[in-house]
């Protein structure tokens, strides 16, 4: 559908209009040039033209879909969440400290941990980990031993001797009891090995949760002990000498918390349960308060799924001031706090970019008159004269539209049926939608210029998104953006240039999967009636220029989608580099990371490329026998073959 083009638009407008002047704060805003901006320091100074960048970035090579990751942003997170719990200590005068740690499992690239581990020294910053494999990651990284391993997930009987053994190397790893039946083998392994972990159990609150992640917490929970467990465990411990090892609660209330009220009633509960593990006679010290740190994906600051109704700082105040008043009636010293804010620190710092391949659309323009059209085409001929005529009052235009649409429908069925019956060709039936879809086209443009108070059928308010364009995406959602199909996250997604234009079209993405899922069709709403971060099934956009790039960014996905992704269709892992800023000007590029390439893929299927090349040959070979296939023909087949396997997954410009 084509949007009008009546006022003046500026960078400022489009910055309004997909929301970025509110989610995209401070990292990201629109220049006057209506190129997307990338502040990696935040407020503190220092800013990249994403365009720009993408430019450079493809003339070494690097062919979109790109992933840009500024570890700049990394490190201001960090900053930003210890800051705030530095303020809130300030200001409730808590005698304790927080440390926090990240959990491997929003992102386990190398390049991410080890940036993090090395911007959170001087913090003390540590790691939680969830497997086997994320604790080796964990172990063979952190050498402070100030820093905490926070060890969670299932665990055998390996699982837990490692952890204790890597206590005798000075690490600090802190055994979570998240299961009944690990008391038993922590005790088991402690006897056996002579030595102890540190301790910690995860409580089974009975605080509500809100949203998609509200089953993490209460009886259902997957994770944690119920307090009946809980004492159970106590006097295990105390019945083995290991009460002494227990150092840690652990709670959480879900991911993206969206609700802060939720937030307190856990705090409260947890913080009484901390308090008498103490009068039971653990030493305690930490208190872990999970991950749950929302971010405001659609810029609304409101309690709905996709943002939150607090800021960072309200989180931090909130954490403090509601321990230490569990704590301070009853003389306990406060713990040190402990977050595992996996989403609110990495989300931010990744930017996907994409290219458009090509748009679709139905067919909207009048087709011109044909000799001895059938009645039904002059019925919709006088159908879309009857819908341009319409300039009466409001009430009656609306009506005389809803009317002129239910015949524009009837005579399309009636042509189908013709069709059907073989009274109409297939050329006439091709005019007869396509006059259909002009008659759609005029109602949608009327509609468009009636006020805003106007009471318009739903049937009609409908008919923009049956005219809107399909963009298609060279990207795998599966790959890059599979929480956009597995569970409805929203991402703020835009064109990263042409915002100083008004955008002409409405439109929503198809990817490059064979797949009707792989699609992108859920967009933020800034404008949205209940001010609540609505969603919008269509996304405006411009319309593409011959021998022009379109270039779209997704961003706030650096949580999750990196390591979630699949091999859907075999489309593998996109390019990616990690780039910071200098101290003077520009930036520089220290990462790297080439996409997956065609031979890649196949071999994680356990096809062997080079297995794969012979059949090839060799039936290339017996074409070239029948004479089917010429000798320079059967060489150009077998260099693509060559050429595809080195290549990357997506589509070559």
């Amino acid at each position: 559908m084509t949007l009008t083009n009546s006022d003046t638009w500026t960078a400022a407008d489009s910055a309004a209009l997909y929301g970025l002047d509110r989610w995209g704060d401070p990292y990201f805003s629109a220049s006057d040039r209506g190129h997307v901006m990338v502040q990696p320091r935040g407020d503190r100074g220092g800013s990249l033209d994403l365009v720009e960048l993408v430019q450079e970035l493809q003339g070494r090579d690097l062919s979109l879909p790109l992933l840009i990751r500024f570890d700049d942003i990394l490190e201001d997170r960090l900053e930003r969440i210890h800051g705030a719990f530095e303020r809130a200590i300030a200001q409730y005068g808590y005698g304790g400290r927080y440390q926090g740690v990240f959990p491997v499992k929003c992102n386990q690239q190398r390049h991410v941990v080890e940036e993090l581990v090395a911007c959170g020294k001087r913090w003390h910053f540590g790691l939680e980990a969830g497997s086997k494999a994320e604790l080796l990651i964990a172990l063979s990284l952190i050498d402070d031993p100030e820093a905490l391993l926070i060890c969670n997930g299932y665990k055998d009987q390996r699982y837990i001797e490692t952890a204790i053994l890597a206590r005798r190397l000075g690490r600090q790893p802190v055994v979570v009891i998240e299961q009944a039946d690990e008391v038993e083998r922590i005790i088991a392994a402690s006897q056996e090995l002579g030595a102890a972990p540190l301790i910690g159990i995860r409580a089974k609150l009975s605080a509500r949760s809100t949203g998609r992640w509200g089953s993490s917490v209460g009886e259902r929970a997957k994770f944690g002990l119920s307090v009946p467990n809980l004492l159970a465990t106590v006097q295990a411990l105390r019945a083995a000498n290991l009460l002494g090892e227990l150092r840690l609660l652990h709670f959480h209330v879900g991911s993206q918390i969206n609700d802060i009220a939720v937030l307190k009633d856990a705090l409260q509960e947890a913080g009484q349960i901390y308090g008498e593990l103490t009068r039971l006679g653990a030493p305690m010290g930490y208190l872990d308060v999970g991950g749950g740190l929302g971010i405001d994906y659609d810029g609304s600051r409101t309690a709905s799924a996709a943002s939150t109704n607090y800021s960072l700082q309200n989180y931090a105040n909130d954490v403090v001031a509601t321990v230490k008043e569990c704590c301070a009636p009853h003389g306990i010293p406060v713990p040190t706090l402990v977050s595992e804010s996996g989403r609110a620190i990495a989300s931010h710092f990744s930017v996907l970019v994409f290219d458009v391949l090509g748009a679709g659309s139905l067919p909207g323009a009048v087709p011109p008159r044909q000799n001895d059209e059938a009645l039904i085409l002059r019925n919709l001929r006088d159908t879309y004269a009857a819908i341009t005529a319409t300039e009466v009052a409001v009430e009656a235009s609306v009506e005389a539209l809803q009317e002129a649409w239910n015949d524009a429908l009837k005579f399309k069925d009636d042509a189908l049926a013709a069709f059907r019956l073989g009274y109409l060709g297939l050329p006439e039936r091709g005019l007869a939608e396509q006059l259909t879809w002009a008659c759609c086209q005029a109602i949608a443009e009327r509609l468009a210029l009636l006020p805003a108070e106007a009471v318009i059928p739903e049937e009609l308010r409908a008919l923009p998104a049956a005219l809107a364009s399909t963009y298609y995406a060279n990207l795998s959602v599966f790959r890059s953006a599979p929480d956009t199909w597995a569970i409805d996250q929203l991402f703020p997604v835009l064109p990263i240039h042409r915002l100083d234009e008004r955008p002409q079209s409405l439109g929503s993405f198809a990817d490059l999967t064979c797949d009707s899922d792989g699609k992108i069709a859920r967009f933020i709403d800034p404008a949205g009636r209940s001010g609540r971060g609505q969603v919008k099934p269509l996304l405006e956009l411009h319309s593409l220029r011959a021998g022009e790039p379109y270039w779209i960014g997704m961003f706030l996905g650096g949580a999750y989608q990196e390591v979630m992704g699949n091999l859907h269709n075999l489309f593998g892992s996109t390019n990616a580099v990690h780039l910071r800023l200098k101290a003077s000007a520009g930036y520089q590029l220290d990462h790297v990371v080439r996409g997956d390439t065609n031979a890649e893929v196949l071999e994680a299927m356990e096809h062997n490329p080079e297995l794969l090349l012979e059949r090839l040959r060799v039936a290339s070979e017996e074409a070239i026998g029948r004479g089917q296939l010429r000798i320079s023909d059967a060489r150009r087949l077998m260099a693509h073959l060559e050429a595809s396997l080195r290549q990357t997954t997506y589509l070559q410009s």
